[in-house]
């Protein structure tokens, strides 16, 4: 037991104390040292979430593999160790890098096997869970682990737009949320942003307007003057306010922002909320699929000091919600086809049994199906929460 104990205690000491670019090199001298790994690797979920990339120094030595049919997938996906069937003396073991639900990537351990990968399993997964804390610090003071997941280059509206974001997963005892946004790497104006107290949940969904700079601009604009008026204790109607004024001072009505505002109560389930706009909520419960409708107001921006009313609705353990912008239900088919409020109902049946985190690259890809080309017109943003309550 001690021998664990201390194993365990030099990897995490090595990972805290190395350079922020150094922490692969930490984590995989302590693994050689202490777990007699014969090699890791580490791999990040690219801003598509299609691939794991690579983290090491350019010229990338090693090549990204698929989040969807591969080993280091399939541990990236169930959120689980898994273990490769031993080939000769050594196992591969993939470990997800995980921090409070959100899923950064894989940790990939080659080790001896039989008893010795069994018996350090569960510590592996504790390491692996220690770098990614480590990981997403280490982005405060280095480009390596954002650089390593890019398969493209960002756009600047893109590159905007994924730091303004709070991740793509997160989880606590009363809910899991998920979501995607689409084209990842030429994304405008669509956003999504939450933060937890010990009582409540803050979720904002954005449906943004304009194209590429601008669209971005406007967003940044919006969310910041949400969060400001938030941080500062207000009521999710005097935000919604605040930020309408803040908009409107700049553009004078001329761009202006949709956005769905809820504030779930963590005990009870009760949720206020402000539509001010276009986003659109579906909710699963007991097998069926139906649309959650609210008194749409105006948009952020549109006019000065507009009022905003408050709505409220229940949510249940075991409800699913899915948040969806216009880039989702307005897609036409090739033959001008709307996706529709019918086909995302579907589609949301067709996922029940996936995670909150998987579900929008899901609905992402049955969406590209019915668009018929993988290229957008549009920014999709797909946002689904997982009820489970107290």
């Amino acid at each position: 037991m001690n021998t664990i104990t201390n194993r365990f205690v030099a990897a995490e000491r090595a990972l805290r104390t190395a350079a922020p670019h150094q922490l692969l090199d930490a984590v995989r001298r302590v693994l050689t040292d202490q777990y007699a790994a014969d090699s890791v690797e580490l791999f990040l979920a690219d801003y598509g979430l299609t691939v794991l990339q690579p983290v090491s120094v350019l010229p990338h030595t090693l090549r990204p593999v698929s989040v969807h049919n591969s080993p280091a997938g399939r541990a990236f996906g169930a959120q689980e160790p898994y273990a490769e069937d031993p080939s000769g003396d050594l196992v591969r073991v993939h470990l997800p890098v995980t921090v409070r639900g959100d899923r950064l990537g894989v940790l990939t351990v080659t080790l001896p096997g039989g008893e010795h990968a069994e018996g350090c399993l569960d510590e592996l997964a504790e390491i692996a869970e220690v770098l990614g804390h480590e990981v997403v610090v280490a982005e405060r003071d280095t480009d390596l682990y954002l650089q390593a997941r890019r398969r493209d280059r960002l756009t600047l509206a893109a590159e905007m737009q994924w730091q303004l974001l709070p991740g793509r997963s997160c989880a606590r005892p009363e809910y899991e949320l998920g979501a995607q946004l689409e084209p990842a790497y030429a994304i405008f104006g669509d956003n999504f942003d939450w933060s937890a107290s010990a009582d409540r949940l803050s979720l904002y969904v954005t449906n943004g307007m304009d194209e590429g700079m601008e669209a971005s601009l406007l967003t940044n604009l919006a969310i910041n003057a949400l969060r400001n008026a938030r941080r500062a204790g207000l009521s999710i109607e005097d935000q919604a306010a605040l930020a309408d004024q803040a908009v409107y001072a700049h553009y004078r009505g001329r761009c202006y922002l949709s956005v769905l505002m809820l504030d779930f109560d963590l005990a009870t389930g009760r949720v206020r909320v402000v539509d001010a706009g276009s986003p659109r909520m579906l909710r699963l419960r007991g097998g069926g699929v139906q649309r959650v409708p609210f008194d749409a107001q105006l948009p952020l921006g549109m006019f000065e000091e507009t009022d905003y009313a408050v709505q409220e609705f229940d949510v249940e353990p075991g409800d699913r919600l899915v948040f969806v912008s216009d880039g989702v239900y307005d897609v036409a088919s090739p033959g001008g086809e709307s996706y529709g409020v019918a086909a995302l109902a579907r589609a949301i049946q067709s996922t029940r049994l996936l995670p909150a985190a998987e579900v929008p690259r899901a609905v992402l890809r049955e969406l590209t199906g019915h668009r018929g080309r993988s290229t957008a017109d549009d920014d999709a943003l797909v946002v689904c929460l997982d009820w489970r309550g107290r």
